[in-house]
């Protein structure tokens, strides 16, 4: 072998060959849309694929209905307004998630409680959730990251002895189950997005999932103007706004969803290749899935790094593994360091003024401060390919690792 073993370094890559492309599309869309085109419907109120893809997400989750709307941003909002939850409302989110989830909570006019998370999955702690309900708690959102899900057992629990409600962030966990239950399906409400680096997409696009016929009722009129169905057009009830997604949009997700099964089979068997094989290499920790979470939607495939054990820091590694071939995305960093609510002029003074806000560069949150400052998060590219495609991350970690002396320092 050449003296230049590390592609950082100018020798050859583990992977020449890029990974499977995303967003994944064939003729299925094509037809589809080019139906809509024809049809000369192409807004969802007249046309014909929205309503049927939402019976089918519903019929994916076991659901009488589900609400498709523009984006998984408006579907978190939406879905908050439906349960009651607004102005002076605490609503208890994870410090390690997209800035969506605390947004949609200040969206509404309500006041965001920033907890840590599990070291193991990443996902909210069930013990901090209950250490964070005062009086005036109303609700929690548990974040599905990368697909693996929260300790719903106990977050469920939680909430029944609180009389809160919660919100499932599935925007991760396409295909994801607790028990054998989809989730969004075992909180009052779940929101998904199909956002363009979502298991499933449209480029944009949303839906709300519930067991709770009063929730979906709720969610269709303040998504449409505040219309209900079966009344005049120009009576509104609420007052809701134009959150519909379109026929486009609705067509390309029906196809998405025909073939998201195969896909999540693929997926799952490359994503347990890589558990084993890399849960081997000294410094390496694949995020836990707890017991309860029977099948995991991998939106992306997250590893923590021990500069210890492995010998390099996450970011130098990072850059090593891009050099190889490999194809990672970035982690979020803590909301609580977003300049949004740690710069001075970040949040307006009417919101930082809000009684009971947090002061959330303060907030001391070790454990998502770790999991944003160590983990690697590689794209779900690498678990659409073959089983020798997954193998390649472990070839190239293995590589990494042998020659970690060679790797030249960041600093």
């Amino acid at each position: 072998m050449s003296a230049l073993h590390l592609a950082i370094n100018g020798g050859p890559p583990v992977r020449t060959e890029p990974y499977p492309e995303w967003p994944t599309a064939d003729g299925r869309e094509r037809e589809l849309l080019l139906e809509v085109l024809d049809s000369r419907r192409w807004w969802a109120t007249q046309g014909t694929k929205v309503r049927e893809f939402e019976a089918a997400w519903a019929g994916f989750h076991g659901a009488e209905s589900s609400i498709a709307v523009t984006n998984g941003s408006h579907t978190l909002e939406i879905a908050l307004l439906a349960l009651g939850v607004g102005e002076g409302d605490e609503v208890i989110v994870p410090n390690w998630t997209f800035l969506a989830t605390v947004s949609a909570v200040l969206m509404v006019n309500a006041i965001p409680v920033l907890v840590d998370v599990d070291p193991g999955t990443g996902c909210i702690d069930p013990a901090a959730v209950r250490a964070a309900i005062g009086p005036r708690t109303r609700a929690v959102i548990p974040v599905h990251i990368a697909g693996s899900v929260a300790d719903m057992d106990a977050i469920t629990a939680i909430a029944r002895e609180h009389g809160l409600v919660v919100v499932e962030d599935c925007a991760h966990a396409h295909g994801s189950t607790w028990r054998g239950t989809p989730v969004g399906m075992l909180g009052d409400a779940g929101s998904y997005s199909f956002q363009s680096s979502k298991l499933m997409t449209a480029g944009e696009g949303g839906a709300i999932v519930s067991r709770r016929d009063d929730v979906l009722s709720a969610a269709r009129s303040f998504s449409d103007c505040g219309r209900k169905p079966g009344e005049w057009f120009y009576s509104h009830y609420l007052l809701g706004g134009n959150y519909r997604m379109t026929e486009w949009q609705g067509a390309v997700l029906l196809a998405q969803l025909e073939r998201f099964p195969a896909q999540q089979l693929n997926r799952a068997r490359n994503a347990d290749i890589l558990n084993r094989q890399l849960a081997s290499i000294p410094g390496l920790h694949p995020q836990g899935r707890l017991d309860g979470c029977t099948s995991q939607g991998n939106y992306c495939y997250v590893v923590r790094v021990d500069e210890d054990e492995f010998g390099l820091d996450r970011d130098t590694l990072r850059e090593a593994l891009l050099a190889e071939g490999i194809p990672l995305t970035m982690a979020y960093p803590p909301l609580s360091r977003l300049d949004l609510f740690s710069a001075p002029d970040g949040l307006s003074p009417r919101i930082r003024s809000r009684a009971g806000m947090q002061d959330f560069a303060a907030l001391a949150l070790p454990v998502s401060e770790r999991m944003a400052d160590t983990t690697l998060w590689f794209t779900t590219s690498v678990l659409m390919g073959t089983e020798e495609d997954a193998r390649d991350v472990v070839r190239a970690v293995e590589k990494i690792r042998e020659h970690r002396v060679e790797v030249p320092s960041r600093g």
